[in-house]
């Protein structure tokens, strides 16, 4: 009975600069300021610091981008940071939807352009997760494989899309289908030597088996869901009624991704950084630091003047 209606206001996985040309997001310019600029290059140089002492090639990044606290998310955009990417030293790569064109492209981007992304700046998140060494060396090469990184990026954009369909997909939803690629038993090639035919539905196969669990993401009221209709990017069409009509949807999140990775890759090792206008934060470990960017006894912090 909710086929009708459009899921209101869960933008997951959208790209600050991904917005422009659409109704009020893509109109929205981001003027954080002088000094809030510099805040957030410094809390980049951290980040960037972080990824280079890892001693790891590549890195599963995470941010909190657009404000889902009413859905229980703090993180909101997950993307590949390389130390070989073409586009420069870490630049992530990632999803995004390319709003002059209408359909989502693949984007390299920067770790300062990256931690700008926020929607909020006057406080951020990022999330690092740095893997064993063969199953990044494993990512790394399937992500800078650009025929295999492009044949899994779909033809449309969903904000909540599916995981496990095929029409549409989200920035997430890319990220976690390029796992399953890089980490799948039909990841690089098939007996006969050529690519699969349907490399999304390998990823999603392998990812299911596997017992991925997108979400669920709950949404906190039927209203909410009505009122989703008048929102761009975001629709239902692909969910399964029982989802819908539970009001919970299997939607892949960053959150999502990181219970995956550190199921399948117990040694992968964790660093989260946040920042608000007094300071910035440091934790390594799984704990996680909270909206509220609280240092713990352990933590490292920098004090912003």
């Amino acid at each position: 009975m909710f086929r009708q209606l459009a899921l209101g206001a869960l933008l997951l996985g959208a790209s600050a600069g991904a917005w422009a040309g659409l109704p009020v997001f893509c109109q929205q310019s981001l003027d954080i300021g002088a000094a809030g600029q510099d805040r957030v290059l410094r809390f980049a140089g951290v980040v960037k610091a972080e990824l280079e002492r890892s001693g790891s090639n590549v890195a599963l990044i995470s941010r909190a981008g657009l404000d889902l606290s009413r859905f229980g998310q703090l993180y909101s955009h997950a993307g590949i940071a390389l130390r070989d990417n073409p586009g420069g030293p870490w630049a992530v790569r990632q999803l995004y939807y390319a709003c002059d064109e209408s359909r989502p492209r693949l984007f390299d981007q920067g770790i300062a352009g990256f931690a700008l992304g926020a929607d909020a700046p006057a406080r951020g998140h990022v999330s690092l997760l740095f893997l064993p060494e063969e199953d990044g060396a494993r990512l790394a090469r399937t992500a800078l494989d650009k025929r295999l990184a492009l044949a899994l990026l779909a033809g449309q954009y969903s904000a909540n899309a599916y995981a496990y369909g095929t029409r549409y997909q989200n920035c997430n939803q890319w990220v976690a289908e390029v796992l399953a690629s890089a980490w799948g038993a039909r990841a690089h090639a098939r007996a006969d030597g050529n690519a699969s035919e349907h490399p999304r539905e390998d990823a999603q196969q392998w990812l299911r088996a596997q017992g991925y669990a997108a979400g669920p993401v709950t949404i906190p009221s039927r209203w909410m869901m009505f009122a989703g209709q008048f929102v761009p990017l975001v629709h239902l069409d692909d969910h399964p009624d029982q989802d819908v009509e539970a009001l919970a949807l299997q939607v892949s999140v960053p959150a999502s991704i990181e219970a995956f990775v550190r199921r399948q890759a117990p040694q992968a090792r964790r660093v989260e950084l946040c920042h608000t206008q007094e300071r910035i934060v440091v934790r390594r470990g799984w704990e996680p630091l909270g909206a509220a960017c609280e240092p713990g006894p352990d933590d490292e912090v920098t004090v912003l003047e």
